[in-house]
């Protein structure tokens, strides 16, 4: 089991370090960046300490949010990321798929002997941060045996009783299988301001069809082959003997010799 989950790490800290995750800052230089790690492969998403084990070898954690200001920063990201996708002819739009963030509660923790209404308040952000900003969806926490935290990301969804499932926060099982968003202190190389929408359109939609293309152009290249193939003459030759060839002597009429 242990090497089941190394492997399933690495894979995952491949696609941070990848083309799979581009660092995005878009505040000032004093200001967190973030990666995106955002898998349309279902089976390529992580466990949530998969994802966190992941952030934490590529020199972050997972996200912390501080505040609405940097909730709506992530929305931006996770907007850029769906038009990116929609908007062009490579490929379909965003996928559904929620991503997980730093929050998380020991499972089993005791809930002040047995109230529900205290199970929001055993949540923690796993980089330390002391940040009580949360932004749960309708009716969530649901606790339970969910102890790690999700951001929804479910655009193609009917909506809910609490609206879209886009952005805001739910409870889930710590070994469903989902996309992850990485954090880092300030001072990172990475993308700024307007160069954003351009870079998630080369990483995650440009990139990922370049196989598809060159299959594509594998496959015209066969066709037209074998229809020039077809289309050049082929000399008539007899079928009166058991052998065949074609004569040396210069051809006289339309006939050849046997």
């Amino acid at each position: 089991d242990e090497t089941r989950k190394a492997a399933c790490v690495g894979a995952a800290l491949e696609a941070v370090r990848g083309v799979g995750g581009q660092t995005v800052c878009l505040g000032g230089p004093a200001e967190p960046c973030y990666k995106l790690a955002y898998f349309r492969d279902m089976t390529s998403r992580v466990a949530f300490i998969e994802a966190q084990r992941a952030c934490e070898m590529d020199g972050g954690t997972l996200l912390s949010v501080e505040s609405g200001a940097e909730q709506r920063l992530i929305e931006h990201l996770l907007q850029e990321l769906s038009n990116a996708s929609s908007g062009s002819a490579l490929g379909p739009g965003a996928v559904d798929g929620d991503f997980w963030i730093g929050l998380t509660r020991t499972e089993g923790e005791p809930q002040d002997h047995g109230r529900f209404a205290s199970c929001p308040d055993l949540y923690r952000w796993t980089d330390g941060s002391t940040a009580t900003f949360r932004n749960w969806y309708y009716d969530e926490p649901s606790c339970g045996g969910e102890a790690c935290v999700v951001m929804y990301h479910q655009p193609n969804a009917l909506s809910g009783l609490g609206g879209p499932y886009l952005y805001q926060w739910n409870d889930d099982r710590c070994n469903m299988k989902h996309n992850f968003i990485c954090k880092y202190k300030p001072g990172r190389d990475c993308l700024h301001g307007t160069q954003v929408g351009v870079g998630l359109l080369l990483v995650y939609v440009i990139i990922p069809t370049i196989p598809l293309l060159l299959l594509i152009l594998v496959a015209s290249g066969t066709c037209c082959f074998q229809m020039l193939s077809k289309s050049k003459p082929r000399a008539k030759t007899s079928v009166t003997q058991p052998t065949l060839w074609i004569s040396k002597t210069p051809k006289t009429d339309s006939g050849m010799e046997v």
